[in-house]
């Protein structure tokens, strides 16, 4: 076996394992959103993941960081603290309901002047956009149907050593098989399939979180 099984006790062997493993600011923000959106929580990245996160915003020297979809502000707290100085986010969102919630995160943490919000369909938005700098790091974690017009929007805005990091990929596993034909599942399937089958671009889908795929251009 070239794998691990990730059952509890190896992720919590994980996340004890990571540096720093304690983060009040995002642990805070994990706690308000579960008290005020219960039933949506589980949008939120998880540790392991803000950490690759912010990760690949440091090593790759990213200045500019695109996201889509903020929900309460989780992934945008975590890639924002790796931003420099002069760095900067934008993040498009289709609503500012959960706003409140991830600026206080933000200013906790000292990031809310690198960040800037979009509010309205992204598709849409992005297209309008003046980035005025290539993109260096994109995170897409919004709707599933839009996943395609999401890179199709994206990938000829980056720069030379640009990557688009989508999550959801594996969609707890649903993308295998056909059994499940949700309009969302559906079109996780035929996303990931169209990427392994570009050849304009290299990709590698890794098992963290609920799977993500980095995207470059070849």
């Amino acid at each position: 076996m070239r794998w691990i099984q990730m059952d509890d006790s190896v992720f919590e062997y994980v996340q004890r394992h990571a540096n720093p493993s304690h983060d009040p600011v995002s642990e805070q923000l994990a706690a308000t959103t579960q008290e005020r959106w219960a039933d949506r929580a589980g949008m939120n990245i998880g540790p392991d993941q803000g950490h690759f996160l912010e990760m690949m915003v440091a090593i790759t020297g990213a200045e500019l960081v695109v996201e889509v979809g903020t929900f309460t502000g989780m992934s945008a707290l975590w890639m924002a603290r790796a931003l420099p100085e002069h760095g900067r986010m934008v993040c498009f969102d289709i609503t500012d309901q959960y706003l409140d919630i991830a600026t206080e995160a933000w200013d906790a943490a000292g990031v809310t002047d690198r960040i800037e919000m979009v509010i309205g369909p992204a598709a849409d938005r992005i297209a309008e956009y003046d980035f005025d700098r290539p993109i260096d790091l994109a995170f897409v974690d919004a709707d599933k149907p839009g996943y395609q017009s999401y890179l199709d929007l994206l990938l000829p805005r980056l720069s030379d050593r640009g990557v688009i990091v989508v999550d959801n990929v594996l969609w707890s596993g649903a993308v295998v098989g056909d059994e499940a034909q949700d309009e969302s599942t559906v079109a996780l399937r035929a996303f990931n399939d169209g990427v392994a089958e570009r050849d304009d671009v290299v990709a590698v889908m890794l098992p963290i979180g609920d799977g993500v795929t980095m995207i470059r251009r070849r």
